[in-house]
């Protein structure tokens, strides 16, 4: 079935009982056994309910997966995945990633006797020359957040399997419509469902897809056995916000593209980072295994004054946390999503104190600029 398809169907079918065509929330606990050992395949909610079965099949379909796991954040996904690991093992890790998995592999996983190297994954050779006998697992983001850089897919896949590595990749940024990293033959593509694949900045929760058998079943035994679900309620929104994933990513592009020339051509920008951009070094890349370049814009204004400037001056943006919704987001991420980062670790890949990060939402197009130079005008 075609893209579209699956996100409306995949998963769901009229519920049994009723005809009802949205699946119900199956606001529940546990569940009546017909007699001891007998039971009609789910027996506590912890270890499975039918609202977040659908949703697991649903977004497995998406990212042309054989499993999924739901999760109820996006870093009690990263959680059970570095689970999959034990004390000693090595990690080779994106150096620009989600502020928050930084702080959660740097502040809370070293703690427990994994060890990581922060790597520019988008140069392979560096990733090559990472590996040790300790090595475990590759964990990538592409495009980065927030700075749009790219991991090639393929050469991460090619390394693992070269060397028994676990391959992770957090697709967060481009959602499974614009990619999906299974496909390059990476292990785990991991998701906040909090922002795209949701869309609507109402509802917190993860999901990890994958092919392998092996992998799914650790996962499963490590979903039960830690806890971390997400409800029935925000599988629901989850599940239903995903029949419109399609509709939404295309517009978050048209948006995103155009904010990214006006920015471009702007003499108080110093420098536009955008994959769709042809002056972008991954530009080549992103049209190799994207679809499109997403709805992610990050502009260098030059210094924390112009940064705090032009967030104050904003009004149609709301200055946020997160990204991916419906509304345009604002981040500046030296203060807010990646303050956890020594600033000795972030100027290594170019995090200044003049970054401010786009969300750009579905409004209409012709506003979202409008802002953006009312905005820039103050600075």
């Amino acid at each position: 079935m075609g893209f579209q398809t699956d996100a409306i169907h995949a998963g769901q079918q009229p519920d049994p009982t009723t005809g009802a065509v949205m699946m119900p929330i199956y606001q529940t606990s546990t569940y009546a056994m017909e007699e001891l050992g007998k039971h009609k395949g789910y027996d506590y909610g912890r270890t499975i309910n039918p609202t977040r079965v659908a949703l697991e099949k649903n977004i497995a379909a998406l990212e042309q997966g054989k499993h999924g796991l739901a999760f109820a954040s996006g870093l009690a996904a990263t959680t059970a995945v570095s689970m999959l690991l034990s004390a000693g093992d090595h990690v080779i890790v994106t150096n620009n990633v989600y502020g928050g998995t930084f702080r959660y592999f740097d502040k809370v996983m070293k703690r427990y006797g994994l060890t990581f190297s922060w790597v520019d994954t988008s140069d392979l050779a560096q990733v090559r020359a990472a590996v040790t006998p300790a090595t475990k697992m590759i964990f990538v983001e592409t495009p980065t957040n927030p700075m749009l850089n790219l991991t090639d897919l393929d050469g991460i896949a090619a390394i693992g399997k070269e060397h028994n590595l676990i391959t992770v990749c957090d697709n967060t940024f481009m959602s499974p419509y614009f990619q999906r990293p299974l496909e390059f033959g990476i292990d785990l593509v991991l998701h906040s469902t909090t922002k795209y694949i949701n869309g609507h900045s109402d509802v917190i929760g993860g999901i990890v897809v994958t092919r392998s058998d092996d992998l799914h079943t650790k996962l499963r035994f490590l979903q039960n056995a830690v806890g971390g679900v997400p409800g029935p309620m925000d599988c629901f929104f989850i599940l239903r916000a995903t029949k419109t994933l399609a509709l939404r990513m295309r517009q978050h592009e048209i948006g995103a593209r155009e904010v990214a020339k006006f920015l471009a051509s702007h003499p108080k920008v110093q420098k536009v980072y955008y994959p769709g951009l042809p002056t972008h070094p991954h530009h080549g890349l992103a049209k190799k295994q994207m679809s499109g370049f997403g709805g992610m814009v990050s502009a260098e204004l030059g210094s924390l004054e112009a940064g705090k400037r032009f967030a104050r001056s904003v009004k149609l943006f709301a200055l946020a946390e997160s990204l991916g919704g419906v509304e345009s987001l604002l981040c500046h991420p030296v203060s807010m999503t990646h303050g956890s980062v020594p600033m000795e670790e972030r100027l290594k890949f170019g995090l200044t104190d003049g970054l401010v990060r786009f969300s750009v939402g579905c409004e209409d197009v012709e506003d979202i600029i409008a802002d953006i130079k009312q905005a820039l005008d103050k600075v």
